[in-house]
């Protein structure tokens, strides 16, 4: 899916193959990667979320164990994919 197509309806879809209930929390997470992504064209690392999460919505939400707590398999795996960014290439 392209990003600029992407929409709420494919995002629960996603969700919903991920065995995730969306809740505003989790639409937060997913519009900040998208914004990040619009901005930079990146698909964020962790360490750089977290920092942004920290700023953006607060200290308690940016770390790794909410994080995990709204997206079990992890941030690449499932949050990027429901926010509809492609696959990152790179690999650290």
């Amino acid at each position: 899916m392209k990003i600029k197509k992407w929409n709420t309806l494919y995002a629960l879809k996603i969700a919903h193959k991920e065995c995730i209930t969306m809740t505003e929390k989790h639409w937060e997470i997913i519009y900040l990667i998208r914004k990040i992504y619009l901005k930079y064209n990146i698909n964020p690392t962790n360490r750089i979320l977290l920092k942004i999460i920290q700023k953006k919505i607060g200290y308690n939400q940016g770390n790794n164990l909410y994080l995990l707590s709204l997206f079990p398999k992890g941030i690449t795996k499932q949050a990027n994919k429901i926010a509809g960014l492609p696959n990152n290439k790179i690999c650290l």
